[in-house]
């Protein structure tokens, strides 16, 4: 692990003085529609992982509680902070990644205390701006997200601006990225699944379409504790709706190319491609999607600060795509009946390079909000492996609160 360099707080202050004297950036904090007031989160989740792997299943009783606190202090501006207090309950019969129970499969849910978010916002109708640790949330969040499935949420130490120009233009946005706060908690023993010192520069910008929207992105990060993790990755998105009669279609189209960056002392070079298009009728979405993170069986494209479990299936088999890549190929289906909304989907995954079949995976859910506060949740992942890892089923059962 590189030595870390001096925290270059000293220029991410300079800069957002820099923004502020510029004049007014939309941030996604904007004042004028909250207003003062407690957060109040708790989340209660039953997990358990049968793992063709182990000789033992996992079984995870895990809390999560999120105290915070937003003010509003002037207009324009507002403070917002929380801590999160993840517990394991009725004993640890799963690997934490921090409790040493190697025996059993892994449930990223580490009993922790941190600070979640702490930062400082301004805002107004073109121009926002967060100075501190908070949530950064790109496009799908394929790229950068965080992580909200996991108890211990990721977020970052961050300067995030953004410019929306009026009468039809574009929104930009741009962040800086001191540090990642990972979902492995604060207290976890090894120091680089605690977190990632980082020098990273996110450029979004977007424009509405006649027929759709169309963004861009460049996305330099040098990863200062694991320089092979250094990337430059530049890509464009298109995405849409299109009512004919009663009947939407959607779509989305994605592109991008990654190479190495800054302190990668590794030659790097994979392609990113993505198709989704989705048909809805009588409360009916039908998608189908092919993507494909490309690799040349020495290295795959990577998405390490995504929200991975939104992605290539809910059993989490791809977090760190292969060296030879992944082809997902899946087809989905969802809907309400009621309040409850349900969701299936079924996913091919094949290597991109070569003729490998990874396996085959089957998602299910079910959630159903009780009131304005309260929401359970039932979902199930089914693994079947072609070669790649070994067979495993998840099932989630959860109940959450929120204020």
């Amino acid at each position: 692990m590189n030595t870390r360099p001096i925290r270059p707080w000293p220029r991410i202050l300079c800069t957002a003085m820099g923004f502020a004297l510029f004049g007014s950036i939309t941030l996604a904090h904007a004042a004028d529609a909250v207003t003062s007031g407690p957060v109040v989160e708790a989340r209660y989740r039953h997990e358990s992982v049968d793992d063709a792997g182990f000789a033992r299943n996992a079984s995870a009783d895990t809390l999560r509680l999120r105290l915070g606190y937003r003010w509003v202090f002037a207009p324009g501006w507002q403070l917002y902070a929380d801590g999160e207090h993840v517990e394991a309950l009725f004993g640890e019969s799963y690997n934490s990644t921090a409790n040493g129970e190697t025996q059993y499969p892994v449930v990223p849910d580490p009993e922790s205390d941190e600070i979640n978010q702490a930062w400082v916002g301004y805002g107004n109708e073109s121009f926002n701006a967060t100075l501190g640790r908070q949530r950064v949330m790109l496009d799908n969040q394929r790229f950068f997200g965080n992580v909200g499935w996991r108890q211990n949420e990721q977020t970052f130490d961050a300067l995030a601006t953004s410019y929306a120009f009026g009468d039809g233009g574009p929104s930009v946005r741009y962040t800086y990225l001191d540090r990642a706060l990972r979902v492995f908690g604060h207290e976890n023993p090894n120091p680089l699944l605690r977190e990632w010192s980082l020098d990273g520069h996110l450029l979004n910008i977007s424009q509405a379409l006649p027929l759709g929207a169309l963004s861009a992105y460049a996305y330099f990060v040098e990863n200062n504790d694991i320089a092979t993790m250094s990337t430059r990755t530049l890509g464009a998105r298109w995405t849409g709706k299109q009512a004919w009669g009663e009947t939407q279609f959607g779509w989305t189209v994605e592109w991008a190319d990654q190479s190495d960056y800054a302190n990668n002392p590794l030659s790097q070079s994979a392609q990113y491609h993505f198709v989704e298009p989705s048909v809805t009728l009588s409360g009916i979405t039908i998608k189908a999607g092919w993507e494909v993170l490309g690799g040349d069986g020495h290295y795959g494209f990577s998405t390490p600060f995504a929200t991975l479990h939104a992605f290539n299936g809910w059993a989490d088999r791809f977090l760190s795509t292969p060296a030879n890549g992944l082809d997902d190929r899946y087809i989905g289906v969802g809907g309400k009946i009621g309040k409850a909304a349900w969701a299936t989907s079924y996913h091919d995954f094949r290597a991109d390079h070569g003729s490998q079949d990874y396996g085959r995976e089957l998602d299910a859910s079910i959630g159903y909000p009780f009131n304005a506060h309260f929401s359970g949740l039932l979902k199930l992942a089914d693994y079947r492996s072609d070669g790649f890892g070994a067979d495993v089923r998840k099932l989630w059962a959860s109940v959450e609160y929120k204020y």
